[in-house]
């Protein structure tokens, strides 16, 4: 069972960027980050596989990017241009991504990494 630790969340204003990191451990999969407020479903934020050939973005498109270093172990989420809708807690998932159904499947989850985006 792989193991991923999340880090990089935070407290920023409104307009600021953040980069989260998800270190994974084992053979490298498609990774997914996702996100959770409180009362709410956890919704995928984009998903990126293997090599990094495929990548799904679901929400907030053109202002997250997702990105890997398998060097690394590391699934990079760049956050720019925050708003307060955007505070959530934030998880990357082992996952199994299937690119011709825009599908992102979680299946090993991380502890997740707070960001709050507040002035």
């Amino acid at each position: 069972q792989p193991r991923l630790v999340e880090s990089g969340g935070g407290w920023v204003q409104p307009g600021d960027s953040l980069t989260l990191s998800c270190k994974f451990s084992g053979f490298p999969s498609a990774i997914g980050w996702f996100r959770q407020v409180s009362g709410s479903e956890r919704e995928l934020v984009s998903c990126i596989s293997s090599l990094g050939e495929n990548i799904i973005e679901r929400s907030e498109k053109g202002r997250f990017a997702i990105s890997r270093d398998n060097s690394k172990n590391t699934v990079y989420l760049q956050m720019n241009n925050l708003k307060p809708e955007d505070t959530a807690d934030y998880y990357c998932a082992a996952s199994f991504i299937r690119p011709a159904e825009n599908t992102c499947r979680p299946i090993y989850w991380g502890q997740g990494t707070q960001v709050t985006v507040s002035s």
